[in-house]
């Protein structure tokens, strides 16, 4: 596993067991990541003249900050029309979970009414935090994710499993994929109840092989 990865994993499961004992350890999350966001140097006399800046270094943040607390419910329990780690979550249920949590966004209830939200992202421009769509009901945008770096992704998988980390690359996923959005720093608190999403379409870059088995 990449070094990123490796070390968001860990803080990712050290939060994990926090919050089973009820206790959430944010503040050391934030720490692991600052530092190389280079956002953890002490003030200084330039601050003002990079005020202008500060805009996109909030939004690279938070979008990293998904990421880490997504990895925090890593082992909670899959529940369809799941909201919350104590009872469960379904895919959209965490998606939904970690937005409200970390950026204060009640995004819709489904996965195919996320992916009309914010805006289309190629497959070479994915960063952490954004929103991965995948066709795996025979239904495209059936299934999201939130995408955490080096080709992987978080999910609430299936019944029966747990929130995971699992490959872009791996065959089922590639075949299935059905394009990415980019929700941080696109989409507003005030704005989700107002959007007029444009319609979703699945990407047109699929695998030449098509499996209709489900998993």
């Amino acid at each position: 596993m990449p070094p990123d990865i490796d070390r968001w994993t860990r803080t990712g499961r050290a939060a994990t067991n926090l919050r089973r004992a009820g206790v959430y350890a944010l503040a050391a999350m934030a720490l692991v990541l600052l530092p190389r966001a280079g956002l953890a140097a002490p003030p200084t006399a330039s601050d003002a003249a990079a005020a202008a800046e500060r805009p996109v270094t909030r939004v690279l943040q938070s979008a990293q900050d998904l990421a880490i607390y997504a990895l925090g419910l890593i082992g909670v329990d899959y529940r369809y029309g799941g909201n919350s780690p104590e009872h469960g979550l379904d895919c959209s249920g965490l998606v939904r979970y970690v937005f409200q949590e970390v950026v204060g966004v009640t995004l819709p209830r489904t996965s195919r009414e996320m992916a009309r939200l914010g805006g289309r992202v190629a497959p070479g421009d994915l960063k952490a935090g954004d929103l991965v769509f995948f066709n795996t009901r025979s239904s495209p945008f059936s299934h999201v994710g939130i995408y955490l770096g080096d080709d992987r992704f978080i999910h609430a998988p299936h019944r029966g499993g747990e929130v995971e980390i699992v490959a872009m690359s791996q065959r089922y996923w590639q075949q299935r994929y059905d394009g990415a959005r980019r929700l941080v720093g696109v989409v507003m608190p005030d704005l989700i109840s107002a959007a007029h999403p444009e319609p979703a379409t699945p990407a047109t870059m699929r695998s030449a092989a098509v499996v209709h088995s489900h998993r």
